[in-house]
């Protein structure tokens, strides 16, 4: 089992330092570009081959070549979201930040969003 191999070397186990800090910055860096290009060469290959054939088996009866109208479709639709989500960070920028971000820090009391619940206190024993 290796889960526990990747835990700490992600997190560079039970201390945090400035190479933890990297690791787990260049991973949250290169996460979206990682989905971004497993998407396009998923569309790719499906309109290459295909809606109902996207392995591309051998199969002439059922196989109808993916129409141009649903690349029209998700080109639209992609950059309706990107329209959308970049009027909403341009025009309102905190909108769906923490508010707690804005509260002046004090080092001799803990934050709120830090505090250990009561029902949580039985993990921390």
């Amino acid at each position: 089992y290796v889960g526990n191999s990747i835990v700490a070397w992600i997190w560079g186990g039970p201390s945090v330092n400035s190479a933890t800090l990297t690791r787990f910055t260049t991973l949250h860096f290169l996460l979206p570009f990682i989905l971004t290009a497993t998407v396009v060469t998923h569309l790719i290959f499906l309109h290459e081959r295909g809606s109902f054939n996207p392995l591309g088996l051998i199969s002439n009866a059922d196989k109808i070549p993916f129409h141009p109208y649903f690349s029209a479709k998700d080109a639209m639709g992609m950059a309706l979201a990107t329209i959308l989500l970049m009027t909403l960070s341009f025009y309102f920028p905190n909108l769906l930040g923490d508010p707690e971000n804005f509260t002046p820090a004090d080092p001799m009391k803990t934050p709120d969003h830090i505090k250990p619940e009561w029902y949580f206190l039985f993990a921390y024993t």
